[in-house]
């Protein structure tokens, strides 16, 4: 009997800290993560949008989005807020997208697309 218990206490402890490691990887892949730069493509159909970062000509991610994902608009360093729809952001415009990654990813919960100031 002291056997099987000093066998199952090594086994615990042999596998507590891989279910740490597990808890850890799932926690840092539920982390609000963003990505922002300008739209390259659009695809309402598949509701998604191929982002490039700024400064970069092949650094791209895919960006999708669902009915709950709020759309808004600001300009620059403007404390005004503007709630949009989705079909007010059009390719070439620059974005910040808020959300989580999921296999390559980034399922948006908010959309911002960056106003420029007139001259």
């Amino acid at each position: 009997m002291l056997k099987k218990k000093l066998i199952l206490t090594f086994a615990l402890v042999l596998t507590f800290p891989v279910v740490v490691v597990f808890a850890q990887q799932a926690s840092a892949q539920a982390k609000e993560s963003r990505w922002e730069g300008r739209i390259i493509r659009s695809n309402k159909d598949g509701s998604s949008l191929t982002v490039r970062k700024v400064g970069s000509s092949t650094l791209e991610r895919t960006v999708v989005y669902d009915s709950s994902t709020k759309w808004v608009s600001q300009y620059h360093a403007d404390k005004n807020v503007n709630i949009i729809d989705a079909g007010e952001v059009k390719d070439g415009d620059y974005v910040i997208c808020n959300g989580t990654w999921d296999h390559g990813k980034l399922h948006a919960t908010l959309v911002s697309k960056r106003l420029s100031h007139p001259n």
